[in-house]
């Protein structure tokens, strides 16, 4: 008797949501994306240490997405700064506020969500905020880093990668049923704590050519892959919620290594700097 093919773990999850975290995740360490995304195990382990200084900062974090979101909602500056209870929130929110960011001659799109067919399956993404002018597009995405990361370690993380693409991919709806041409693209990162100096990436068609041909490529070698494996580098493993169940060690670093990797041009990244897709 002939045995039928052995179905992928993604493609029993027919259609699988891929996003930008998913991506990562698989990239950094296949069997997080398994533990995480295909047996969505929740497992009590901190992410960083020390834990309370980092639960702060994430709650930080998520709040400080809230308030810009609701600023560009229209809600004054003033009645908002009330929400800064924290002291990296009020001075996230000064920082904000004086920046003076100019864009009242655009069309803005908060925490927008654009979906697009990846193959069998479908892709996902959240923005924190799209301005569209006129056939031109700028993607923002704030950043709660405390140390600055280096413009080549953003340029090539998934996110940077998915949101620019997908823009191409499924940004007609927001360009009057005209799909944005690459060149007309540039994605901002702009960081609360270092907020004169962003991180400014302009688009094309060779990087994006590029890009979404990652993103199938990754994506099919997902949906094909049966067994996954724990990452080679244990740097990842310091900041994984899932790393004394591998017997990976049961310590968490600290939260300022991560950051001082991003800085430095490593891949280590704390989920708190995924806020573009939590749903608030």
């Amino acid at each position: 008797m002939q045995m039928p093919p052995l179905q992928s773990r993604v493609q029993s999850q027919y259609p699988f949501t891929f996003s930008q975290s998913s991506l990562q995740d698989f990239a950094d360490c296949p069997r997080r994306f398994q533990l995480r995304y295909l047996d969505e195990l929740v497992w009590p382990a901190v992410e960083a240490e020390p834990v309370s200084e980092a639960e702060v900062r994430q709650r930080d974090a998520l709040l400080f997405h809230r308030m810009v979101q609701q600023y560009w909602l229209g809600l004054p500056p003033s009645k908002l700064a009330a929400m800064a209870t924290s002291s990296n929130l009020a001075r996230w929110w000064n920082n904000f506020v004086s920046a003076n960011l100019e864009l009242s001659q655009n069309a803005l799109h908060t925490e927008r969500m654009l979906t697009a067919r990846l193959g069998e399956h479908r892709l996902v993404c959240k923005y924190d905020l799209l301005a569209v002018r006129t056939g031109k597009a700028i993607i923002y995405d704030w950043k709660t880093f405390a140390r600055r990361p280096r413009d080549e370690w953003l340029a090539v993380r998934w996110q940077t990668r998915v949101y620019r693409a997908m823009l191409v991919k499924a940004g007609a709806e927001l360009n009057n049923g005209q799909p944005f041409e690459p060149g007309e693209i540039t994605m901002i990162y702009w960081f609360a704590e270092f907020p004169s100096e962003p991180t400014t990436l302009q688009y094309d068609e060779q990087q994006f050519t590029r890009d979404w041909s990652a993103i199938e490529t990754s994506a099919r070698e997902i949906s094909t892959t049966h067994v996954f494996p724990l990452t080679e580098e244990g740097a990842h493993c310091r900041f994984c919620v899932y790393r004394s169940l591998c017997d990976r060690g049961d310590q968490a670093g600290a939260w300022q290594d991560a950051e001082a990797g991003a800085s430095e041009g490593s891949h280590l990244e704390l989920d708190f700097e995924q806020i573009g897709e939590i749903e608030f």
